[in-house]
């Protein structure tokens, strides 16, 4: 899994300390930002399914159907991306009891 610190928007609103990345064993880019004060709950999170988001442009644009923006990722975040997901995107999913559980409960 890869994990690269970006800068998130909504509305008046910024976390610079957002993270996309690719997580290899779900085959998904992914989005977090804006936790809460805990640090517990996050307000935005994208990319918890098998194969989500597949692309970097995909999730950005699921981000901003939710009312958020990406400032320009950094060419180096952008290339290094790319290399994750062409590195772990075709990996065979996971098979066994944990995999079935979260199969079973991302179907309902």
């Amino acid at each position: 899994m890869s994990r690269y610190t970006i800068t998130v928007t909504r509305q008046d609103r910024s976390d610079p300390d957002a993270v996309i990345g690719f997580d290899s064993p779900l085959r998904t880019f992914f989005l977090q930002a804006f936790p809460d004060e805990s640090g517990d709950d996050l307000a935005l999170w994208l990319g918890t399914s098998d194969r989500e988001y597949e692309t970097v442009d995909a999730l950005h644009a699921a981000a901003l159907a939710k009312g958020y923006g990406l400032m320009p990722l950094p060419e180096d975040v952008a290339t290094q991306l790319a290399d994750d997901r062409a590195r772990e995107g075709d990996r065979p999913p996971h098979d066994g009891p944990l995999a079935a559980l979260l199969r079973h409960l991302q179907s309902k």
